[in-house]
């Protein structure tokens, strides 16, 4: 059937150097995320010059196309026009399917994103779900209409909970798609870090303690084979790092036990070894290794947070002022497995308080522009920006009004770091996980007795409402739209 985006996909193929030159393509909330043979072939200035297409982005070995809220359909088209049923396409979960004979992206950098979105990426709309949950539970439970003994919030309280506590199962499977290993074998390994004998294993009387007087020390309560099991206190439920790196080794150890083993016999003995083998390694050697990895990035940021008077205002400032930069090259990922793990150790985080302003900030100089602006199509992409961004998707404001136009896209930043700056600098604590834009308010309530209540979000409320002000007003006062639309009119006359 045909649909009103064929022209635009057939533009978009043709412009990325043709069907031939696709590796694969798959999309997320906004973007169309292209693997090229050759990138030289790609052609920037005519895509970005086509209706439909806000901005065109070269990150994490991908060729990207800022499409906006109607990717999906953009995609759908691409996929019927170029005849791409096979690499890159979308299955029924809303994952990329990953074709056997990409490219795979070059150095350590585009490596290590490449990874976490192809494993983090497909959780999002969940992670956002679950966190929201927590947060109206958390909210209704202060307010007093609900107590957590009653039925109602136990029920839901167990889907939200529930999939933060097993999120190493969930991640296995992932993790596995990603590294082109049996899903189920995935979830297995995930099932064994969440075991809930080898959980309460740490509850029992500790046998010995290493890297003991640092802030890394770990104990031992069992043993494998007479060799220490390494774990942290609350065991691996709720982590990200140990299951990823896990199901890295996995998924060469399948690959190994199947051209080894007889095919005849592969069916049952190529997962026994693979899982054996691979639980066992976990548990000895990755699980530690990544508790200590995690362990130092925590020290990092919360050295940072910690020091003395301006320490959790430096650390909201320089989130709040580059978060939106850390969007535009995919790299904000990198922060959520920190958050995760500052929650799962800690209950709270920190980390990510300083970016409660920065969607806001963002979207008020959108807003700005819109109105100050007498073009119809800079009003026609503003508009739908700023709604989208108000529930936490900025990257049409970003690709389509603000960064095109450089001052305004400063300007936000400067709200995201004055609002971010306030929200640390009043010790504003995020509790559950959870999405951006206005909902991000549900997040600061601290459910405990006696702790925060409501307090954290009402300063999570005003360090948007600074950020608004301050992105608003930096644009109205500073940037001369008109100017801007005749230098474009000048432009496209020459």
């Amino acid at each position: 059937m045909a649909s009103k985006y064929d022209g635009l996909a057939r533009i978009i193929i043709q412009n990325v150097g043709g069907k031939d030159n696709i590796n694969s393509v798959a999309h997320c909330v906004t973007r169309l995320r292209f693997k090229l043979k050759d990138e030289s072939k790609a052609n920037d200035e005519v895509l970005e010059q086509t209706d439909g297409v806000l901005q065109i982005m070269h990150a994490g070995g991908q060729y990207q196309v800022v499409i906006g809220p109607h990717v999906t359909d953009v995609y759908d088209a691409v996929l019927s026009v170029g005849h791409l049923t096979g690499a890159g396409e979308v299955d029924l979960d809303g994952n990329a399917v990953e074709g056997g004979n990409e490219e795979r992206p070059k150095g350590i950098l585009n490596i290590v994103m490449d990874l976490i979105s192809g494993v983090i990426q497909p959780l999002l709309g969940m992670l956002a779900a679950a966190g929201m949950i927590k947060g109206l539970l958390a909210l209704f439970a202060f307010l007093g209409w609900i107590t957590s003994t009653d039925g109602t919030y136990m029920v839901l309280n167990a889907a939200a909970d529930g999939f933060f506590y097993f999120l190493p199962i969930i991640l296995g499977y992932t993790s596995a798609k990603k590294f082109g290993c049996s899903e189920f074998i995935g979830m297995c390994m995930g099932a064994a870090l969440t075991y809930p004998a080898m959980v309460s294993s740490t509850a029992g009387d500790v046998l010995g303690t290493v890297l003991a007087g640092t802030p890394f020390e770990m104990s031992y309560y069992i043993t494998f084979l007479g060799i220490p099991v390494i774990m942290p206190a609350s065991g691996y439920t709720s982590s990200v790092v140990p299951i990823i790196l896990s199901m890295m080794a996995v998924s060469r150890l399948e690959k190994f036990f199947k051209k080894i083993i007889s095919p005849m016999v592969s069916f049952f003995l190529t997962p026994l070894l693979t899982v054996v083998v691979g639980v066992a390694l976990t548990y000895l050697v990755i699980g530690p290794v990544a508790s200590l990895l995690t362990s130092v990035v925590l020290l990092i940021f919360n050295t940072v947070t910690a020091l003395p008077v301006v320490g959790g205002t430096v650390a909201g400032v320089l989130i709040g002022a580059f978060w939106q930069v850390l969007v535009i090259f995919g790299l904000h990922w990198a922060l959520i497995p920190v958050s995760i793990a500052n929650l799962s150790s800690q209950g709270f985080d920190t980390v990510l308080v300083g970016k409660v302003a920065c969607e806001m900030a963002q979207i008020a100089c959108v807003l700005a522009i819109v109105l100050k602006s007498h073009d119809k199509k800079v009003k026609d992409i503003g508009i739908p920006a700023f709604i989208t961004g108000f529930f936490g998707t900025t990257e049409p404001a970003i690709y389509g009004v603000t960064l095109p136009r450089m001052k305004p896209f400063v300007f936000s930043c400067i709200g995201g770091a004055i609002g971010g700056g306030f929200a640390t600098a009043m010790g504003t604590k995020i509790f559950v996980n959870g999405y951006s834009g206005i909902m991000v308010l549900a997040r600061y309530i601290d459910p405990a007795p006696g702790g925060m209540g409501i307090t954290g979000a009402m300063y999570g409320g005003i360090a948007m409402l600074i950020g608004a002000a301050i992105g608003f007003l930096l644009t109205w006062l500073l940037w001369d739209e008109r100017a801007w639309e005749e230098k474009g009119s000048k432009k496209k006359a020459a």
